[in-house]
Parts: structure tokens; C-alpha cells; sequence
């Protein structure tokens, strides 16, 4: 036995074959399949039986139209995975659905849109969880969830004010939540159940709604404080500005008040150098005709000064050459040699006088130094 797949396409493709089908003369045109995939059996006892190869398979698409009777949709035993809620939400009308009997492993947010639901049958599938809106559903009245591996319900079940009835049996439900659920074996255990719950729900709700209110409380208080701190900050920012400016104001008075003063001694500077050259000027015109003749008085005092000098310098050095030098035997020097000769014995005799007048003068200013302080006392 050969499997030959086929798929829909532009035209025909035969995968996991390698023989030649030409000479048994198979055709198919494309238009001709209304369907997704097609597994041909053809008997050929010569050829070994081959797997077909689905990788390039398609989903089945389900008709629900099929499915509805009424307003009834039974979507059990259709091996389903995912939910049909762009399907369903088409049919308002379906307000019982059973999903019983599939592979459902979780619902999507999009099912909890589904408000027209009444009655909803989820039954041995394998949900884990369940959407956090589906207090959403305010019309549901029975739910059956048997036979799941449910834990915990989301927060927004006791939004369900509607339910009348529900089946949590055979699900590791937390100890909480399976206390109020009960055993649910019959129509009033599974009625039992749906109050119990949902007022078990609704305590939770409640605490879930104080420590969100806590929590809200808590973030207010901290954003308040944040707030007050910004705003602290800020005061002390202002705060930090207003005395910058007041110091660089102050600053700017003192460099004003320093420029002007400044100034100002730089005025009386100027005025006091004015009044001295006025006075310097006065005085320069008083005696404007007084220091010519002051000045060549000097002139002349200062050259007969230097002739004294120059003439005193030269006897010294004639009388030196004279006496110090082999001119002292010549007969130029010999007036000269005498005359200093008389010179010398003359300053010889007017030293003892000088000195008897000094001795004079000592005892005579001692004398009246000792009859001062003989006054005095």
C-alpha cells in the first residue's frame, strides 16, 4: 500500500513518493477539492507502504452553523484546543454552550465578551485557569466545570450575581475554595456550591479590595510625600536663589560703592594736584626776579671756590715736589723748602695755642654744666 498526500495549491503536489505515477494516468485538478487535504489509497501490492507527510497540513475549519440548534451550541467531542469566540460571538442567539469532552487548555481574554452566555459547559477539558474578567459574564447562570485542573477561581467570580449553578468536582482546588465548594453529587450540592462560592468570592473580593485600598492608600501617601518633598526642595531651591541674587546684589553695591569712592579719591587727588601746581606757579612768579641774581652770586662764589682749590692743590704740589723729590737742592726750591719750613714751625706754635684754647673751652663748658645742675637741684 503507497500513501500519495496531496495538498491544495496552484497545482498538484505528491509528496513521499518516489515512483513515477504518469502511466496510470492519475489526475486531479486543484478546483475540483473543496477541502484541506486528501490522502489517496491507491493498491499496489508491488510498492511498500510510505507515511504521509502532514507538515504542510492546514486546520480544520469548524462550521458552527452546523452545531447550532436553537439556542444551543454543542461543541463537545470536537477535539478542540482553542475556544471559537470570534465564532460564537456571531450568534448571539447560542446562549448554551457546551465545550464539553475537549482539549482546552485555558480561555482567552476575548471570551469574556461573550455576555449573552446563560448557561456554559466546560467539562473534562484540562483548564488550568480561568480569565481574571470573567465577573463579565453577568448573565451566566449555570457553569459546569468538572473534571478540569482548576486551583483557584479569578476575583471577579463574585461578579457573577447571576450563577445558580456550579460543578467544581475533580479539581486540586485549594482548601479554601474546595471547603466551600462541596461535593457537588447532585442538582443541590451543585446549587450549594454556586452560593457557597460565590460567597467565598466575595470575601475575597473584599479583601482583595481593602488591600487594593491599602495599597492605593499607601501609594497616595508616598506621592504625597514625594510631593511634599518636591515641593521642600523646591522652597529650598527658591530659597537658595533669593539669597544668590541677594548676595551677588550686595556684591554689585559693594563694587559700586568701592568704584565711587574710588573715584571720588581720585577727584581730591586731582584737585590737590591742581591747588599745589597753582601754588608752585604763585610761587614761581615771586620769585621769578630774585633767583637770576641769586644764581650768578653762586656762579661766582663757585668759581673762585675751584681757583682757591686749584691754586691751594698746586702750592701743595710744588712744596711736595720740592721737599720729597732731588728738587729740593736746586736753587728754585730752596725759597720754597724755607717757606715751608716757617709754614711747619708757625702750625707748631698755633697748636699749643690750640690747644690751650681747647683746654680753655673744656673747663668753661664744665664749669657750666655744674652750675646747671646745681640750678636744677
Amino acid at each position: 500500500m503507497t500513501w500519495i498526500f496531496i495538498e491544495r495549491q496552484s497545482e498538484l503536489q505528491i509528496y513521499n513518493s518516489n515512483r513515477d505515477y504518469s502511466s496510470i494516468g492519475l489526475y486531479l485538478h486543484p478546483e475540483t477539492l473543496d477541502f484541506c487535504l486528501l490522502f489517496v489509497i491507491i493498491g499496489l501490492s508491488s510498492s511498500p507502504a510510505v507515511v504521509p507527510d502532514c507538515r504542510m497540513s492546514k486546520p480544520k475549519v469548524l462550521n458552527l452553523k452546523d452545531k447550532i440548534s436553537g439556542n444551543e451550541a454543542d461543541l463537545s467531542l470536537c477535539n478542540l484546543s482553542e475556544v471559537p469566540v470570534r465564532e460564537l460571538s456571531l450568534f448571539p442567539k447560542a446562549t448554551v454552550v457546551d465545550l464539553s469532552c475537549n482539549n482546552i487548555i485555558s480561555l482567552p481574554p476575548e471570551f469574556c465578551s461573550l455576555i449573552h452566555l446563560v448557561k456554559l459547559d466546560l467539562s473534562k477539558n484540562q483548564l488550568t485557569c480561568l480569565p481574571d474578567d470573567l465577573g463579565n459574564l453577568v448573565n451566566l447562570q449555570h457553569l459546569d466545570l468538572y473534571n478540569n485542573k482548576l486551583m483557584v477561581l479569578p476575583v471577579s467570580f463574585s461578579q457573577l450575581r447571576s450563577l445558580k449553578w456550579l460543578d467544581l468536582k475533580d479539581n486540586p482546588l485549594e482548601p479554601g475554595l474546595a471547603k466551600a465548594a462541596g461535593d457537588c453529587l447532585d442538582e443541590k450540592q451543585c446549587k450549594q456550591c454556586a452560593s457557597k462560592v460565590l460567597q467565598h468570592m466575595r470575601a475575597i473580593q473584599e479583601d482583595y479590595d481593602r488591600a487594593r485600598e491599602k495599597r492605593l492608600l499607601k501609594e497616595k501617601e508616598l506621592e504625597r510625600k514625594k510631593e511634599a518633598k518636591q515641593k521642600e526642595r523646591e522652597a529650598r531651591e527658591r530659597e537658595a536663589r533669593k539669597r544668590e541674587k541677594a548676595e551677588e546684589k550686595e556684591r554689585r553695591r559693594k563694587e559700586y560703592n568701592a568704584q565711587v569712592a574710588a573715584q571720588a579719591v581720585q577727584e581730591q587727588q586731582k584737585k590737590k594736584s591742581e591747588e599745589k601746581k597753582k601754588k608752585n606757579g604763585q610761587a614761581k612768579n615771586k620769585k621769578v626776579d630774585v633767583k637770576p641774581a641769586a644764581k650768578s652770586q653762586r656762579s661766582l662764589v663757585g668759581w673762585i671756590f675751584k681757583l682757591l682749590l686749584l691754586l691751594t692743590l698746586g702750592i701743595a704740589g710744588v712744596a711736595a715736589a720740592c721737599r720729597l723729590t732731588d728738587l729740593r737742592r736746586e736753587e728754585v726750591c730752596v725759597p720754597i723748602n724755607a717757606a715751608v719750613d716757617d709754614c711747619l714751625s708757625w702750625a707748631k706754635v698755633q697748636e699749643g695755642v690750640v690747644r690751650q684754647l681747647l683746654r680753655n673751652l673744656s673747663s668753661a663748658a664744665k664749669d657750666l654744666l655744674e652750675s646747671t645742675q646745681t640750678s636744677k637741684n
